[in-house]
């Protein structure tokens, strides 16, 4: 015993030392502010661009003189406040005085010509969470697009995956393409936002573009970093970030995962959900103001004691869908929404999950195209693993 806790403790103690030894792209200006010297420069990002002494990368940049004449923000606002699916109004910064453009505004359309052509060059520094529904590398891709048609340059900014130690799930099938899906990768595609920048220009799923990204030093992909500030409201914790590629498949379907409580993708319920000693009752609260079935007690599993290691070694599992579908009197279709093919980005996990398939055959079904996946995608990495 003494010895595995030994073992326990120095893996902490190496993570530890990664993530001190870490430079996220917005930490090594060197490398990119000579780039921006004499430009007009537009930033995509929001409440996760934080260099190393908390400062914002937006202050930084005013700081060190450079002319940022727009901001750009993806889902959840600029300072990260606004609740999932939540239409995002423009505005201006309290701090700064610069437009801030909303890119999550309910128009699909991109920016104005004019707001295209008051800057040259787009810098983009937000946390991603590697998970092929989580929409700030779709907002991304657009604002990529808009400045390939313009020929204005993206510098992206990379920071670490902290789902980047795996890949897992199926493929998006194109058919399913949408605002929670943008690209022909999996659930859980294991790369930094730098890294799908590429991928995408490279494999003509964007168009071409003048694109440099700027990587993080010390970054291997199987390190387990730990995020500094919560990338979405309703992420609030780690554990909830490891969690999140299986519970979120939950949004699709009618049972609750937590959002409006303190601990929302750690637990799932529903109120007719049976052989459960656990409960919860969703309530309105600031990062989750009209969250599924609001005020009505659930009953489900709670997930915190769950050891985060065994998640991440459970990967995209579908033991948790499973386990609702049954535990909830396997309703057929009426169990799930048109939204869980979205998320999950093909066909046949509804329809095997009603045929009360084993999770075993359902993974069975991506295995050969996953691995097909994790060799287009190696001229593209950044890191080693």
């Amino acid at each position: 015993m003494r010895r595995v806790l030994l073992m326990l403790l120095s893996m902490l103690c190496a993570f530890g030392a990664q993530a001190a030894s870490l430079r996220v792209g917005a930490e090594r200006s060197e490398e990119w502010l000579p780039m921006l010297e004499g430009r007009r420069v537009a930033l995509l990002a929001n409440h996760t661009s934080i260099v190393d002494n908390g400062e914002h990368l937006l202050d930084m940049m005013c700081r060190k003189g450079i002319n940022v004449t727009a901001i750009f923000s993806p889902e959840h606002g600029f300072r990260g406040t606004a609740s999932a699916g939540e239409k995002v109004a423009s505005g201006v910064d309290a701090k700064t005085g610069i437009p801030i453009r909303s890119l999550y505004d309910g128009n699909k359309k991109r920016p104005s010509d004019e707001v295209m052509q008051s800057f040259d060059v787009l810098v983009v520094d937000m946390q991603d969470v590697g998970l092929r529904f989580y929409t700030y590398y779709i907002t991304m891709l657009r604002m990529m697009e808009a400045c390939a048609e313009f020929g204005l340059e993206v510098i992206v900014l990379d920071r670490p995956n902290p789902n980047g130690m795996y890949m897992d799930g199926p493929l998006l099938d194109m058919r399913y393409k949408s605002g929670v899906g943008a690209l022909p990768i999996p659930v859980v595609h294991g790369m930094t936002m730098g890294e799908i920048a590429r991928m995408a220009v490279g494999e003509g799923w964007a168009s071409k573009v003048s694109l440099t990204v700027v990587p993080v030093e010390g970054y291997r992909r199987s390190m387990r970093y730990v995020v500094p500030v919560p990338p979405s409201p309703n992420l609030r914790t780690q554990h909830a970030i490891y969690l999140y590629p299986a519970v979120c498949l939950f949004e699709g379907t009618i049972m609750s995962l937590g959002r409006g409580t303190d601990y929302p993708f750690e637990v799932y319920g529903h109120p007719e959900m049976e052989g459960c000693d656990f409960s919860f009752t969703p309530t309105w609260r600031a990062w989750a103001k009209n969250p599924p079935l609001l005020d009505k007690r659930c009953y489900g599993v709670d997930l915190r004691g769950v050891d985060s290691e065994s998640v991440i070694a459970d990967g995209f599992t579908l033991k948790y869908l499973i386990d609702a579908y049954k535990r909830t009197g396997s309703r057929g279709d009426s169990f799930f929404s048109s939204f869980f093919e979205l998320l999950v980005g093909v066909d046949y996990v509804r329809r095997m999950v009603i045929e009360g398939r084993s999770e075993e055959d359902i993974r069975a079904m991506w295995q050969e195209e996953l691995a097909r996946f994790g060799d287009q995608r190696q001229p593209y990495l950044l890191y080693a693993e």
